[in-house]
């Protein structure tokens, strides 16, 4: 196995007893593992990523998915659609506009649907992605680290550290303001919740 560090680079385990071989026989006999941009395991079973493409099937294959929560609202692209259920992959498609400041509408109708897929642990393991893995993601994110009592300032470092630069305080205000009252209901089964 090998897995694409993104940064160009093909990293592989060393093994100094094993024969050198060429790049043409590398290439012949193990697959290349390339996660999608921004991609992270949240917990247990939940995954983050930007929007995954053919260059991902054979990492996202190694994954196991259940289930895919897309938070665009395009339509998604065919390749990825076959990919899924080829797969047996479930999709979820919450379609909420990448929007800039101070424009800024996040649904929490919306949101909330998709924290209730998912929390349920029938979908996982499950990958959350937009297009970059950074605000729509970072806030449904967010929102489950709200949920598994994480405080706020650990909260807002892990959105900005996926979100760089192009972090926005509307984001982590939704973040913090975001009514969890009607999940309480929904068993937590995190690795962080106590079990």
């Amino acid at each position: 196995m090998k897995l694409d560090n993104s940064n160009g680079q093909i990293c592989a385990p060393t093994n100094s007893s094993a024969p050198a071989r060429n790049d043409n026989e590398e290439k012949e006999g193990e697959e290349i593992f390339v996660p999608p941009l921004n991609f992270a395991m949240v917990d247990n079973g939940i995954f983050r990523s930007g929007f995954p493409d053919s260059a991902n099937f054979a990492f996202l294959k190694s994954l196991r998915l259940r289930s895919v929560i897309c938070l665009c609202p395009e339509p998604y692209p065919e390749p990825t659609l076959e990919f899924l259920k080829a797969n047996g992959i479930k999709l979820y498609q919450f379609g909420i506009d990448g929007c800039k400041e101070p424009f800024v509408n996040i649904p929490h109708d919306t949101v909330r649907e998709a924290l209730k897929v998912a929390l349920d642990q029938r979908n996982h393991p499950l990958l959350i992605h937009c297009k970059r893995g950074k605000h729509r993601t970072g806030c449904l994110v967010g929102c489950i680290r709200r949920l598994q009592r994480w405080c706020l300032s650990s909260v807002f470092d892990e959105y900005q550290r996926f979100a760089g630069a192009k972090a926005r305080v509307s984001d982590q205000r939704f973040i913090e303001l975001f009514d969890l009252s009607c999940l309480k209901h929904h068993p937590l089964s995190f690795s962080s919740s106590g079990k």
